[in-house]
């Protein structure tokens, strides 16, 4: 199912950059999208990793750096049977973490400065084997192709809209009187665009990793435990993310109430992810 949305997202990036080529440019400009969308699409499944680890900083740390990561994402690749992974610290003091990586074999997990203070042994368990579960399941490449493509369709719409609002880039296939007018149309449907497909990888993946994480911990109060520390201390000290990538994360970096932003969030309420873990919405009774 994976390798299908893989496939899905990867297409329709071709044929959004292919659209607006010949949009903006007629059939040069197709055959010149076309040849960046392939270019994309390369880097998006090589390099996508790479990409969202440089974005948040995040450092490469030796067993010697973090041993207490470590030997906890050993034991818990041997019980999940899938490789050890290299291990990011992100420097910043919100709490959060988020897998990534074409395959189990490539995988990649980031931690921030700030979870490993707030988080016991236990909690910390719960929150790798829930990223853990991410790459078991084999759907960070998905997660990291749909923020490669989240981020491309706000950049194309940014570019139409000031391509429009020039005149366009001329040719006789080019409407000049409707340029503006779809440069900005498409200015104002990118960003739902990007959302709609974050929500597509995001919401059920988060469940699921969840139960794959308290399946391999044997322990889903120590996960329950976590979400509710981390979201907690998130509202006081917010992640500064991307929207583009913002559901990378195990919980959403930009927490903002119960606002009509929150019915496009690209993870479930944290209570209804800690009721599914421990038949209650909240550990210790601070969630509303």
């Amino acid at each position: 199912m994976n390798a299908f949305k893989t496939t899905m997202l990867l297409t329709a990036l071709t044929v959004l950059l292919v659209l607006a080529g010949q949009y903006l440019g007629g059939t040069n400009g197709a055959w010149i999208a076309f040849a960046i969308a392939a270019a994309t699409n390369f880097f998006s499944y090589f390099y996508s990793d790479k990409i969202a680890l440089a974005m948040y900083g995040a450092q490469p740390v030796t067993r010697e750096e973090l041993p207490r990561a470590y030997e906890v994402v050993e034991r818990l690749t041997q019980r999940a049977h899938i490789p050890m992974p290299k291990i990011y610290v992100i420097p910043t003091d919100s709490p959060n973490a988020f897998a990534t990586g074409r395959n189990p074999q490539h995988a990649s997990v980031a931690v921030t400065h700030g979870i490993l203070g707030i988080l016991n042994d236990d909690e910390l368990e719960g929150v790798l084997a829930h990223e853990l579960g991410h790459v078991r399941n084999r759907d960070i490449l998905t997660s990291s192709i749909a923020a490669t493509l989240a981020g491309a369709i706000t950049i194309l719409a940014r570019m139409a809209f000031w391509v429009g609002a020039l005149g366009g880039l001329g040719g006789g296939e080019r409407r000049d009187r409707d340029g503006g007018v779809g440069a900005l149309f498409m200015l104002i449907l990118a960003p739902i665009a990007a959302m709609l497909i974050q929500l597509w990888v995001s919401r059920t993946r988060e469940y699921e990793a969840d139960a794959s994480g308290a399946h391999l911990t044997g322990n889903p109060y120590a996960l329950a435990s976590a979400l509710e520390k981390i979201a907690g201390v998130s509202r006081r000290v917010p992640m500064v993310a991307s929207p583009t990538s913002a559901h990378l994360f195990i919980v959403q970096p930009l927490l903002s109430g119960e606002t009509f932003a929150s019915l496009f969030s690209t993870h479930p309420p944290i209570h209804k992810r800690i009721e599914r873990l421990i038949g209650r919405p909240s550990v210790y009774g601070r969630i509303d």
